[in-house]
């Protein structure tokens, strides 16, 4: 395979995952490949009268588990090849979580920050118009992504039920509460990889009070910190676009969130804080027990990955490691909680707001906090087994647990061996 390609690198893992485990061909075969990817150029008319062209995807990687999901998000630098993957790793972060979906991503190269509110909301409800044949309740749901938010889904919701005649909430989920969102959906993605942390606390020799660094200060960096904080444990290091900042003591998080909130960078707030502004990547090499990627793919590298202290990595971004510093942690015996697990706290949540909408029956926020965490702490508990009994790491455990609900599935429509027979 090259190693040129994000989805090729992604494959890896799927290989991985297959050599442990007795596996029909035709599972390799089907998984290896998207089902379906659409490309559609979004034209919308600008502020200035003009009209502007973006390029846009949705990608249905495999729906053999039930409807595809996945977010939607808007980026500058998106490509198709982007988009294939994140599908391919909701694939297997829905199996994971015992989910009964598929995976699916969408995208649109474009920088939001550069257009006004109603160019923002025009381009979101181009993209519900472009794609309105793919997506649905029962074949398709996206999410909110990167750039995207709970009103543009709820913008693209209310234009799939204008083009289908009929008010369908469950066509998006992480919409607003008042538009049939659900309760506990804007901080799922942190608090799930909070679970998971405090469940497995002991087994990853990880005790009170311990230092955690994070990289990437967006929603899911966010509210991990402030749940950690909660807790006792030291927010010693932040990242953002603007660089990062770092006090050995630990953060004031509620300062440092309510400054965020204004709209200031990490770096702003660092004098406030008594902290040090420090180039983005030396936040990788700061003394933590706990580090948490939580910003985009390949973020931690060959380049980089030699610097990092920390005794565990809590992946809460998509991919942020390269295979190749993947096998470096291995060697170097840090520990890392994989994305398709760590993370899959906002799909279980959109999955809850699927099944409330479709019901019509809204639960309380304590019974959402409950189901997600009884889900984190099976699944966790699942993958953190086979890692320890098969001696292989979390991260090929958690595929291997993936992949046997996907195989299953697949072979349940006949394979080789049964037509042949």
């Amino acid at each position: 395979m090259s190693d040129d390609s994000l989805l090729d690198r992604a494959l890896v893992r799927l290989e991985a995952a297959a050599s442990h485990l007795q596996i029909d061909p035709d599972v390799i075969e089907k998984l290896k490949y998207p089902r379906e990817t659409t490309k559609m150029r979004l034209m919308i008319r600008m502020d200035d009268g003009s009209r502007k062209s973006f390029l846009a995807w949705r990608c249905r990687y495999d729906d053999t588990r039930g409807p595809t999901k996945g977010g939607i998000r808007f980026h500058p630098d998106s490509t198709v090849e982007e988009v294939e993957t994140l599908a391919f790793w909701m694939t297997f972060k829905c199996a994971v979580m015992d989910l009964p979906y598929g995976g699916g991503k969408g995208a649109v190269r474009v920088d939001p920050r550069t257009l006004s509110k109603s160019e923002l909301e025009r381009l979101s409800r181009a993209y519900m118009q472009a794609f309105a044949s793919v997506v649905g309740p029962d074949r398709d749901i996206p999410a909110p992504d990167v750039y995207t938010n709970a009103m543009i889904m709820g913008w693209m919701a209310d234009e799939y039920s204008q083009i289908v005649g009929s008010v369908s909430p469950a066509v998006i989920t992480g919409k607003p509460i008042a538009l049939g969102g659900s309760l506990g959906r804007n901080d799922a993605t942190a608090r799930g990889g909070y679970y998971l942390v405090r469940h497995l606390a002991q087994e990853l020799g990880l005790g009170e009070g311990m230092r955690i660094a994070i990289q990437g200060f967006g929603n899911a960096g966010q509210f991990y910190a402030k749940l950690a904080a909660g807790d006792g444990h030291k927010i010693v290091a932040v990242s953002d676009s603007s660089g990062a900042i770092h006090a050995p003591g630990g953060l004031d998080v509620e300062k440092l969130l309510a400054g965020k909130n204004a709209g200031q960078s990490v770096t702003a707030l660092a004098d406030s804080l008594g902290a040090k502004v420090i180039p983005a990547d030396d936040l990788l090499g700061v003394e933590c027990e706990l580090l948490v990627p939580a910003a985009l793919e390949d973020m931690i590298t060959t380049s980089n990955v030699r610097s990092i202290k920390a005794k565990v990595i809590l992946e809460l971004a998509n991919g942020p490691i390269t295979p190749d510093a993947d096998k470096i942690l291995e060697e170097r015996g840090i520990v890392v909680l994989p994305d398709i697990l760590a993370n899959a706290g906002g799909v279980t949540v959109s999955y809850f707001e699927w099944v409330q909408n479709r019901q019509g029956y809204y639960w309380d926020l304590e019974e959402i906090h409950a189901r997600l965490k009884k889900i984190m702490e099976r699944e966790g508990r699942a993958v953190w087994t086979i890692a320890r009994d098969r001696k292989v790491t979390a991260r090929t455990a958690a595929y291997i647990h993936a992949l046997s609900r996907l195989s299953t599935a697949i072979e349940a429509h006949g394979t080789q061996s049964f037509f042949a027979s």
